[in-house]
């Protein structure tokens, strides 16, 4: 089951990251002017602002930063190197200006790497993070670690955060991400895994700098409760909000997993056409989503068009993850069989 999870939430990052990349940035009316109402990968409009460059079916920065983290994670063992990372998201970032695109760093991450290179310490450089870079890319944390203990666990994710994002907004919300993800892969469903969410999220609430938003448990319990109202996705936007601000996109993600029923697809399609940071918004939902389904429930004509355009070693990553997790190789390799 962990393997089949494990997959699910790599898989889903990149079907809500996939789907919802032809209409970042875009408000809901702009969204059905330019593509109706989104229920297939589609490719950008001619000179879109951010996704220009991309076919559909491709992912952005949020599945490629998800993989360069898990990708980090596994060369450092149990450790973290700061440094490294933030040698690999430079790198990133050269590597997508070679290749024509727009879909660059984010602005904390952006300015922070900046200040790094200046000789900032990572403690500080990330002190004005609050948007949801850290979230976005989180699930491979929560795939290599168990929720319980709890303070490791958060240790973990304020590591892998702080650099960026070293803020209680931020680090609040990949913690309850996280511990969705890392719930998943222990065996539950999403509703059950809501426990350990809220409480990630007020535990995380307590790392970092005292900045932006103050109550992210609040935030997500507000949004999870109105999806359980049954309002319309266009409403739902407009209270909760799905700007890059993690206060915004990270309830927004939560309520539109439980608007879909736990269901990575209509997860994915309800993001992609929910306005503004749709493709976070997306793979965010899909990690949760496919965490708490797995793999074996997305149907394969919905992933194999996001395995042709994209290079994505899922099946790899999830293996080496589970290994940081302490699954042992005899039973990694049953339920790698059993699924294959």
């Amino acid at each position: 089951m962990a393997y089949d999870r494990a997959c699910g939430a790599l898989a889903g990052i990149a079907v809500g990251d996939a789907l919802g990349m032809p209409s970042q940035t875009l408000s809901r009316r702009q969204i059905a002017h330019h593509y109706g109402d989104i229920t297939t990968y589609v490719a950008p409009y001619p000179d879109h602002p951010v996704s220009h460059g991309l076919r559909a079916a491709q992912v952005t920065d949020d599945t490629e930063q998800a993989f360069l983290l898990a990708k980090r994670l596994v060369e450092d063992c149990n450790g973290f190197d700061e440094v490294l990372w933030a040698q690999d998201l430079l790198d990133w970032e050269r590597d997508v200006r070679a290749r024509g695109l727009r879909d660059l760093l984010g602005p904390s991450s952006k300015a922070a790497l900046a200040a790094m290179l200046a000789g900032e310490s990572a403690l500080e450089t990330g002190r004005n993070g609050t948007t949801n870079g850290a979230a976005m890319r989180i699930a491979p944390v929560g795939i290599a670690t168990k929720y319980q203990p709890s303070d490791t666990f958060l240790d973990r994710i304020e590591l892998a955060c702080r650099m960026t994002h070293n803020t209680g907004e931020a680090i609040a919300a990949a913690a309850a991400v996280a511990a969705v993800v890392s719930s998943g892969v222990d065996g539950l469903d999403y509703d059950a895994a809501i426990t350990a969410a809220l409480d990630a999220a007020e535990k995380g609430q307590e790392r970092g700098y005292r900045s932006g938003e103050a109550d992210m448990r609040k935030r997500i319990s507000y949004a999870l409760n109105l999806a359980d109202t049954g309002i319309a996705a266009d409403e739902f936007a407009q209270l909760v909000g799905t700007s890059v601000a993690s206060y915004e996109s990270v309830p927004a993600a939560f309520g539109v997993v439980r608007m879909a029923s736990g269901d990575v697809w209509e997860a994915a399609r309800i993001a992609a056409n929910i306005g503004d940071d749709t493709d976070t918004i997306g793979a965010i939902a899909g990690a949760m989503a496919g965490a708490c389904a797995g793999i074996q429930s997305i149907d394969p004509n919905v992933l194999a068009p996001v395995r042709s355009a994209n290079d994505l070693a899922i099946e790899a990553t999830a293996e080496q993850l589970l290994t940081l997790r302490g699954v042992s190789a005899d039973a990694l390799r049953d339920t790698t069989e059993a699924t294959r």
